[in-house]
């Protein structure tokens, strides 16, 4: 029986991270390489003439501004290695399920406070990289929520505790196999609502199909062509087959949160979504991806403390 390429890969193994990324100077190098892919660049001046100095600063020859490789990224100001960080994004980006804070905490012998502000962070990394990333082709989309119903309430869309949020899947026109996903919070299922989603994130053109719910076709909006499925009864069952890949996403991230996460508020809620999303749309190179993803952190401007755990995440 023919193995799938995709998930039987070999993917990086621990014994090839710590070879690649086992001591700081290795990390240095890397952040420096991920950071400055041309050669050093003065944040200041832009100038490529530098020196360098004691204690990981690097000076501008013309404007004399000292920086650190870690100046001006994700990783400012971190009182942690690097090798923490990088041995962080490696099990953030290999672990198919998701890993939890208190369980990061243990791999990489931190505190849970820290473990927990490097998770977000690097979520809020990986949020911003799927920000600019729009659906094109056949789109598969569904109505999801997050969250328990509270005891008293109704049942239903209006439950209260539920947090909204679109799950979308583009699939391939000749094989009909899943390309890219995305899974975005929203204020609700009204169509002024998915019509900015839709506009934000469908390239005009798509393909939409959807169950009947009538605000889905606000997609129309954005210049995307809409087929509405009727999915109730026994008749509409038939149509499921046409949402076989959002549904079957919807199934995996749940079960996979549900395992992994003890508890997610509703403010992180994107963080999430988007670590799914992210190792998804890029599990053609599942060893790339500690790369990819240290040099999005790299690009990636400081996060102060109240930014991550106060903020509100959003795309």
């Amino acid at each position: 029986m023919p193995k799938n390429e995709v998930q039987f890969q070999r993917g990086m193994s621990l014994s090839d991270f710590l070879a690649q990324y086992g001591t700081e100077a290795q990390c240095e190098a890397a952040l420096f390489a991920w950071r400055w892919p041309q050669g050093f660049v003065c944040p200041e001046c832009g100038h490529d003439g530098y020196c360098v100095l004691g204690r990981g600063l690097y000076q501008c020859h013309r404007c004399r501004r000292q920086t650190s490789v870690t100046a001006g990224t994700l990783f400012a100001g971190t009182k942690l290695p690097l090798t923490k960080w990088l041995l962080a994004i490696y099990l953030l980006t290999q672990s198919k399920n998701g890993i939890s804070a208190m369980d990061l905490a243990r791999q990489l012998g931190v505190c849970y406070n820290s473990a927990w502000l490097m998770k977000h962070k690097l979520m809020q990394a990986m949020l911003e990289r799927e920000q600019g990333r729009k659906l094109t082709g056949i789109v598969q989309m569904d109505d999801a929520y997050w969250g328990g119903r509270r005891r008293g309430y109704k049942r239903g869309r209006g439950t209260r505790g539920k947090t909204p949020f679109v799950a979308a899947v583009a699939t391939d026109p000749v094989s009909g196999k899943p390309l890219t996903m995305r899974m975005d919070r929203v204020k609700g299922f009204r169509s002024r609502e998915i019509s900015r989603w839709s506009r934000r994130h469908l390239t005009p053109g798509c393909d939409v199909r959807s169950d009947a719910l009538a605000c889905f076709r606000a997609v129309e909006r954005a210049g995307c062509a809409h087929t509405p499925l009727n999915t109730s009864g026994a008749a509409g069952r038939r149509n499921r087959k046409y949402l076989t890949w959002v549904d079957t996403m919807l199934g995996n991230v749940k079960n996979a949160m549900h395992g992994a996460y003890h508890a997610i508020r509703a403010k992180h809620l994107p963080r999430y979504l988007a670590e799914f999303a992210y190792r998804f749309n890029r599990r053609f190179d599942l060893a790339g991806m500690v790369a990819r993803l240290g040099a999005a952190a790299a690009l990636t401007p400081p996060m102060p403390y109240r930014f991550v755990k106060l903020a509100e995440a959003h795309w």
